[in-house]
């Protein structure tokens, strides 16, 4: 298993920073006021986490100076040189995004850049989700519902971690979230978390119509120990079920939008841990329609002990884009 919980974490805040710039989306390109006043806050937060995302994996790297050849010979044909293109100019779309609303005087700019940036960010996620759904000799993965999947993934998860650092920062300064708007970001993060959860059942639906995917399907669903418990505990039930019934419980406070919020994250993660690592465990199918055994551990699913190094390098990335914000 080359990909490990370093993934995981990089790859989770690689999407929710697509999706944090979600806010600043529905008020610049849907003219929505009440998120139009947030905008900077998600812009902010969309370059921060994205910072935090890839300094995990260039520090998950053996040897980093490997970059510049990544950075100097393109191979068209790989979803990751491409990947390098989206993210680079993330950077520089929703830089210039945000100088387009700190500015007045170069707000009339500010829609056509928030149109760019927000086709851009879809381009990404999408160019995320293709990682995987390229990978076709991995079971788990070889499928173009990854691609639609993640744009959402990264929607639920991009609101649920604007609204923890919103939260916090009116919990600091003693300020109170006035009640409509509170009403009206934890409806949308319900829309999210449900679609989220539509796309999940249906990937899984489908993968059950096809007979080469039933071995994939019993070990993830049923007989995949850690990563059974990580889909159904985890992704499923904290990602969720608890924070649709949190949310819509009566008389929805913010300290329980903020609970929700952080359930749906977690369950970000254990969806990252699910796909990444539990994607990696199932044996490689090396000659389609044959059994391969053999005294390299060929056809046995892969263990995976994960180290604190890992986990420091994760939660690095967390700390960066803290510190960053």
């Amino acid at each position: 298993i080359v990909w490990g919980i370093p993934h995981v974490f990089a790859v989770f805040l690689i999407v929710a920073a697509s999706g944090v710039l979600n806010v600043a989306s529905i008020g610049s390109v849907f003219g929505k006021p009440m998120y139009k006043a947030r905008a900077p806050l998600s812009g902010l937060l969309a370059l921060a986490m994205m910072a935090g995302g890839l300094a995990v994996l260039a520090a998950d790297l053996g040897r980093p100076d490997r970059l510049i050849v990544a950075m100097t010979h393109f191979n068209f044909k790989s979803i990751f040189a491409l990947n390098m293109m989206f993210y680079s100019g993330f950077f520089a779309i929703v830089a210039a995004y945000l100088v387009t609303m700190m500015d007045r005087s170069l707000n009339g700019y500010n829609k056509v850049i928030g149109f760019l940036a927000f086709f851009w960010r879809l381009a990404l996620t999408t160019a995320t989700g293709s990682i995987f759904g390229f990978l076709v000799a991995r079971t788990a993965y070889g499928s173009a519902l990854m691609a639609p999947m993640f744009i959402i993934y990264s929607f639920a998860y991009g609101l649920a971690v604007f609204l923890i650092v919103q939260g916090s920062m009116y919990s600091w300064n003693g300020l109170h979230l006035d009640a409509r708007i509170l009403a009206r970001m934890k409806n949308l993060l319900a829309v999210f978390v449900g679609a989220a959860l539509y796309f999940t059942a249906v990937m899984h639906l489908t993968s059950l119509y096809f007979a080469k995917q039933d071995a994939y399907e019993r070990f993830l669903l049923l007989d995949g120990g850690i990563y059974t418990a990580a889909f159904w505990l985890g992704q499923v039930l904290i990602g969720g079920i608890l924070p649709l019934a949190l949310i819509f419980a009566p008389g929805a406070t913010q300290t329980r939008v903020i609970a929700a919020s952080v359930l749906v994250v977690l369950g970000g993660l254990a969806q990252m841990f699910v796909t990444i690592v539990g994607g990696q465990a199932f044996p490689l199918e090396m000659f389609p329609g044959y059994a391969v055994s053999s005294t390299f551990q060929d056809g046995i699913v892969n263990s995976y002990s994960p180290v604190l190094g890992e986990f420091a390098l994760g939660f690095g990335g967390i700390a960066l884009a803290f510190l960053i914000t």
